[in-house]
């Protein structure tokens, strides 16, 4: 079990407290055998039990949860994902794919496909990074050219999580109202509208739903767009302001199963006759995972609840998140495969799954470097 005593902490409710113990029994129950082999059929029965335990209604706004509540977000992620990779990431695609319709769409929109979604009944995902525009969204160039009372989309879209088994995509493309950020839109598209097309399923390290998408004069009625015309940059940024911080959580997530493993591993295997614990290195390498982790929830959780308690906007705050606890996250998992040792990279062992699943945290949603050029020039505005 691993420590739970920043719970406590000053940015968390009772009501996160309670969250995290009913996500931890539920887990434990769910998450002990999941099959990383199939993923499409993974993905999809692991959306239906999410859906099936209420899980997902954290992921957008509803009855009961009218505003998004992201500290409640990073709970769920950091739990998820200690437990099972492929849970956290269905659970983020769900959020991501649907929260500028949250954010930003239409009562119509939102009771389209707010409730699927939640529900677990329909997959939803974000199309934003293309080819030559992954991290500077601005560069876009997927069209969207008017036509009487609608819009003809083409281009394609790359590296999109859930492409090829979500039914609903949120789709960022070029409307030309004006040059870069300004002249972007952003669409509803359902997966079977025609001229949709799956061109091609990516593999990555740690396997997961990834597509490359064309659009071959796909039509929308101007009732599918996000917004007002223009506004999609607003409109991505928005949305990565609010999940940004959730993805350092997933990282925290991984960190903290490996630290526990290393714990377990450390107080139960003997080397030269005693077990590794007693080792000064191995003490000073869980001493570093130990402060790692606790820094980077400390960044977590400040960010969630600048968020939560009414501030527009924590691009730089959600940056130090991601950055550092993404980055840290890798270092807590290399140095956990060390103390294994040779089971640490052993295929099927939990610790090497870990080493592969984080990788891409410090890549998607902007990537490390990225993060780096934000905070740099929040501080040269700000004159810090």
């Amino acid at each position: 079990m691993a420590d739970t005593s920043f719970l406590d902490w000053p940015f968390l409710e009772p009501k996160h407290k309670a969250l995290h113990a009913a996500l931890e029994a539920w887990a434990s129950d769910n998450l002990r055998h999941v099959d990383h082999d199939n993923t499409d059929q993974t993905c999809q029965a692991l959306v239906a039990a999410l859906g099936a335990a209420g899980i997902l209604k954290h992921t957008g706004v509803n009855a009961t949860f009218p505003q998004i509540d992201v500290r409640s977000l990073c709970l769920i992620r950091e739990t998820l994902a200690r437990h099972d990779g492929l849970a956290d990431f269905v659970f983020a695609m769900q959020g991501l794919g649907t929260m500028a319709i949250s954010l930003f769409g239409s009562d119509t929109q939102k009771a389209d496909w707010l409730p699927k979604v939640q529900s677990g009944a329909a997959l939803s995902a974000f199309a934003l990074s293309e080819p030559q525009s992954g991290s500077d969204v601005a560069n876009l160039q997927l069209s969207a050219r008017r036509d009487g009372n609608g819009y003809v989309l083409n281009g394609e879209k790359t590296w999109i999580s859930n492409g090829g088994i979500a039914d609903v995509y949120t789709v960022f493309a070029r409307t030309g109202e004006a040059p870069g950020g300004r002249g972007i839109s952003a669409f509803i598209v359902p997966a079977d509208t025609p001229g949709l097309q799956i061109a091609e399923r990516l593999e990555t390290v740690s396997p997961h739903p990834l597509a490359r998408l064309v659009f071959a004069d796909l039509h929308l009625t101007a009732d599918a767009m996000i917004g007002d015309p223009g506004t999609g940059f607003k409109v991505a940024m928005a949305t990565l302001d609010t999940m940004r911080t959730t993805v350092g959580a997933a990282a925290l997530g991984f960190a903290r199963r490996a630290f526990d493993e290393s714990l377990n591993r450390a107080k139960n295997r003997e080397l030269f006759g005693a077990p590794l614990a007693e080792l000064q290195m191995v003490q000073g390498h869980l001493a570093e995972m130990a402060l790692d982790i606790d820094a980077s929830a400390l960044l977590i959780y400040r960010a969630a609840w600048a968020k939560d308690t009414g501030a527009e906007r924590i691009t730089k705050e959600a940056a130090m998140a991601k950055l550092y606890a993404t980055d840290q996250a890798q270092m807590v998992i290399d140095k956990a495969v060390q103390i294994h040792g040779g089971d640490g990279v052993r295929k099927g062992h939990i610790v090497e799954r870990l080493y592969r699943e984080i990788r891409a945290l410090r890549i998607y949603e902007g990537a490390s470097d990225v993060q780096k050029i934000i905070i740099a020039r929040n501080a040269l505005q700000s004159g810090a």
